[in-house]
C-alpha cells in the first residue's frame, strides 16, 4: 500500500472518531438540557396567592403565642378567637382571610348544603359555624371539593410556597400548616409555618410526620 493511501486511511479514521465524539457530546448536552428542564419544571415558583399566604402566615409569628383548642363561640361570618391564641387551623384561616377567603363562611355554607359529605366524627346533626372550619378533617374535605388537591410525594421540590399540607401526628392528631418560601440550611426542604402547640412558628417539619394531604389554593 502506498504512503498516500495509508495517509488517506488514517485521515478517514480520525474523521470518523471526531464525528463519533461530536455525536456523543451533543447527546450528553441534550440529556443534560432535558434533565435541567425537568428540574426547572419540578421547582415552579409560588403563585402570587401563595406568596401572599406565606407573608400573612409569617405575620402571625410572635402574635399568636399559645395553643388553645377550647370550643369558643365566635361571630359569623368573619369570627375569630383572640389573635394571641389559636390552633393549627387558625394559622390557615387567618392567612386565607387576607385573600378574601373566609373559611368559616365557605365551610359552613358547604356543610349546610352537603353535610353528609363531611366527616361524621363529632356526633353533630348539623353544621356549627363556631368550630367546623377549625377542624382539619373538615378543611381537607372542603379543599378537595374546591379542586385544590395535589399528589402527596416525598420530593421537597413538589411543595411550593403557599401550599397547604396536612399530617397525622402521633396519637391520631390531625395537623395542618403552610409551606414557607424559606428552606432548611442546606436549601433542600421548605420550612412550615404552623402552630403545633407553642404558638405560630416557622420550622423544619415537612417530612417529620405522615403527610395526609397536599393542597394548592387556586388563584
Amino acid at each position: 500500500m502506498s504512503v498516500a493511501a495509508r495517509l488517506l486511511g488514517w485521515q478517514a479514521l480520525v474523521l470518523s472518531c471526531a464525528l463519533l465524539l461530536s455525536a456523543c457530546t451533543d447527546s450528553t448536552a441534550q440529556t443534560a438540557h432535558q434533565r435541567g428542564s425537568a428540574e426547572a419544571r419540578a421547582t415552579h415558583p409560588a403563585t402570587p396567592r401563595g406568596v401572599a399566604l406565606v407573608i400573612a402566615a409569617r405575620r402571625q409569628i410572635g402574635v399568636t403565642v399559645s395553643y388553645d383548642p377550647a370550643y369558643t363561640r365566635i361571630p359569623y361570618p368573619g369570627g375569630d378567637v383572640p389573635e394571641s391564641r389559636g390552633v393549627c387551623t387558625d394559622v390557615v384561616i387567618r392567612a386565607l382571610r387576607t385573600q378574601r377567603i373566609d373559611l368559616q363562611q365557605r365551610v359552613h355554607e358547604d356543610m349546610r348544603a352537603h353535610f353528609a359529605m363531611y366527616p361524621q366524627k363529632w356526633g353533630l346533626r348539623g353544621p356549627d359555624s363556631n368550630i367546623d372550619h377549625r377542624r382539619v378533617p373538615n378543611l381537607q374535605t372542603w379543599f378537595a371539593r374546591q379542586g385544590w388537591s395535589l399528589p402527596i410525594t416525598s420530593r421537597a421540590a413538589d411543595y411550593r410556597a403557599g401550599d397547604l399540607v396536612t399530617w397525622m401526628l402521633p396519637g391520631n392528631l390531625p395537623h395542618i400548616g403552610i409551606i414557607s418560601d424559606r428552606k432548611t440550611m442546606l436549601g433542600a426542604t421548605p420550612l412550615i409555618i404552623h402552630n403545633i402547640g407553642r404558638g405560630t412558628r416557622e420550622e423544619d417539619i415537612l417530612f417529620d410526620y405522615n403527610i395526609t394531604g397536599h393542597y394548592r389554593p387556586k388563584p
